[in-house]
């Protein structure tokens, strides 16, 4: 079990933490915020499970805030079919990555499971949840290795947001620009 935290750093004083406890196939997290909606700060709990290839198959999720509290499973079975407890998600057909905000923890799946050489590039379909929503949809990300602890990240949804990630020996992320730092 390895134990990892970050800050984010998109407001001062820090905004939001993440503590995150590592296992081989498995991570668990609790997650502190403030809603960018203008709502009012937030815990997000969440644990994820995936299989050898950093495919995810398992992510559970529960915010906690003044408005109150909510929950959301998600299922997958690692080639990119999703459903929730009410059935088959269509709309997330073919994703096989999850990219959770807050958190730069998530980066790390397709960091590991693309395996990219120096220089290569891959845009991929991912399901996006936003806490405290916790409304999956689909957004389109590329990813680019330069070399083996710093990748391009491009949201490739209009808003041409890009950041320049480094990450540790195992993909994990050490600096996200603007947005978090482990700590």
């Amino acid at each position: 079990m390895r134990s990892l935290a970050w800050e984010g750093i998109w407001h001062a004083p820090t905004s939001s933490w993440e503590a995150l406890q590592l296992a081989e196939r498995s991570a668990e997290s609790q997650l502190r915020a403030i809603d960018e909606a203008g709502g009012p700060s937030y815990q997000l709990d969440y644990q994820l499970g995936w299989d050898e290839q950093w495919r995810l198959r398992e992510a559970r999720f529960k915010v906690e805030s003044a408005r109150g509290t909510q929950e959301l499973q998600l299922l997958t079975d690692g080639e990119g079919h999703w459903r929730n407890a009410d059935g088959a998600l269509p709309e997330l057909e073919g994703c096989l990555d999850i990219d959770i905000w807050p958190s730069p923890f998530t980066n790390t799946f397709p960091i590991r499971r693309l395996g990219l050489a120096d220089g290569e590039r891959r845009e991929l379909a991912v399901v996006y949840l936003e806490a405290p929503k916790l409304k999956p949809v689909r957004m389109r990300q590329g990813y680019t290795r330069v070399d083996a602890h710093h990748y391009l990240y491009e949201n490739l949804e209009g808003t041409g947001f890009q950041a320049l990630l480094t990450v540790d020996d195992q993909g994990l992320v050490i600096d996200y620009p603007t947005l978090f730092r482990r700590v």
